[in-house]
């Protein structure tokens, strides 16, 4: 099943169990808007290359609609309207004023140079400056993007627009990024997994944690589960996959692979088949790479107790229900990988107040948001006598439907 047939299950799930207007119902699963544009840009030898660039808009009843902007051959719209949508709920699930949104351009930013990179964003953005802003959707950093190419954005809308800072998040800081964005969504996956375990009386210090993907995410989960006492005893990535029974040295493992780009030939630990990490005896799984890792051929064969979904869909619904059997206890990526966007939301937060943070105050208040959120979700699931990943959509869709009736829809 793909992310965007997986996303309307679990919508409509949530939807029956809230009891909405079917009408409502189908208003809120519409996107609001979907952008489709030409981008023509001459390449650094003189010719002349069109690439196609899109921007789903899902929803905007809760604020400014939020969400990344990925440089990818293979963008597939189906996958993009799905993470549009997924923004949406997500927002409202960590309780931030945002709806949600998503975009792309078709093409593969290693065969561009940083020159070609950047025609294509000023391109990119010229053809849709005025569907974006500050207060109407705030692009961010996504799979081929970057803080540069955020930068690029700002600079280009800037000169449409005036000085918008706010228009991106993801930002340079000399631009007026936030501290503490970099290692957001894994430092809130790591806030998300301890007020879960905290409910089992658990902590992180001593569990054992496999951990599928060692780009951002994946990485500073990694620090900091290492850091809390948590042993890492596997790590894969698209370079391999490692293991260490006893805990991996994860900062000898991060300085590793800084110096050689790859995990192969690490001395701190054993070659591991990457298809055995996800099914190999931890506490705690957690997938930060790709969606769809956890299928129906490999769910009957995952020994973790708990996973926590670093990544967007890692979890096929055939998947969920053979782990919801099994008794495994599954954090949703809806509010699981939620700390990148918060983060985001104080970036906006600072640049339209113009007056910036610090790091310790940026990750109190993850903190704060993370926590909230996680007691929220739980109170949905006493109250619908659902799992947590019901609790966690039927939390955000709640939200969206009531301010969508607030503002005066009607059926």
């Amino acid at each position: 099943m793909n992310a965007l047939a997986a996303t309307n299950r679990n919508f409509r799930h949530a939807a029956r169990i809230l009891g909405l207007d079917s009408k409502l119902e189908r208003s809120l699963l519409i996107p609001f808007r979907e952008i489709k544009v030409e981008c023509t840009i001459p390449k650094d030898d003189g010719s002349l290359v069109s690439y196609v660039g899109f921007r789903v808009q899902h929803d905007n009843a809760r604020g400014p609609m939020k969400g990344g902007i990925r440089y990818h051959p293979e963008v597939d719209p189906d996958e993009v309207n799905a993470l549009a949508q997924l923004m949406t709920w997500k927002t409202a699930v960590v309780d931030i004023p945002y709806g949600g949104a998503k975009g792309g351009i078709g093409c593969s930013p290693r065969d561009l140079t940083k020159s070609e990179l950047e025609r294509l964003t000023r391109v990119f953005t010229q053809k849709i400056h005025d569907l974006i802003g500050s207060h109407a959707d705030v692009p961010a950093p996504d799979m081929g993007t970057n803080a540069q190419t955020m930068a690029w954005i700002l600079d280009e809308y800037s000169k449409f627009h005036g000085h918008s800072p706010a228009v991106v998040t993801g930002k340079p800081i000399d631009l007026g990024g936030s501290l503490g964005r970099d290692a957001a969504t894994g430092r809130g996956v790591v806030f998300a997994t301890e007020a879960l375990l905290a409910e089992y009386g658990k902590s992180i210090k001593g569990l054992t944690f496999a951990i599928q993907g060692f780009g951002n995410v994946g990485s500073w989960a990694s620090r900091l589960i290492h850091e809390r006492g948590g042993k890492v005893i596997a790590v894969s990535d698209i370079t391999g996959a490692v293991r260490n029974l006893n805990g991996i040295d994860i900062p000898e493992l991060l300085k590793h692979k800084e110096e050689t780009g790859s995990l192969a030939n690490f001395n701190g630990a054993d070659h591991l088949d990457p298809n055995e990490l996800l099914i190999h005896e931890c506490d705690v799984l957690i997938p930060c790479a790709l969606g769809g890792v956890l299928n129906r051929e490999n769910a009957a064969d995952v020994k973790a107790k708990f996973i926590i979904e670093a990544a967007n869909h890692p979890t096929d619904p055939e998947a969920d229900e053979i782990l919801s059997k099994k008794g495994v206890i599954i954090l949703p990526d809806i509010y699981a990988n939620a700390g990148g966007v918060t983060v985001s939301y104080f970036e906006w937060v600072q640049n339209i107040q113009g007056f910036m943070w610090d790091e310790d105050k940026v990750n109190s208040e993850l903190h704060r948001y993370m926590t909230r959120a996680f007691h929220k979700i739980k109170s949905m699931c006493h109250s619908h006598n659902c799992n947590l990943r019901m609790g966690a959509f039927t939390l955000g869709v709640d939200r969206v439907a009531r301010a969508t009736m607030l503002r005066g829809w009607e059926a």
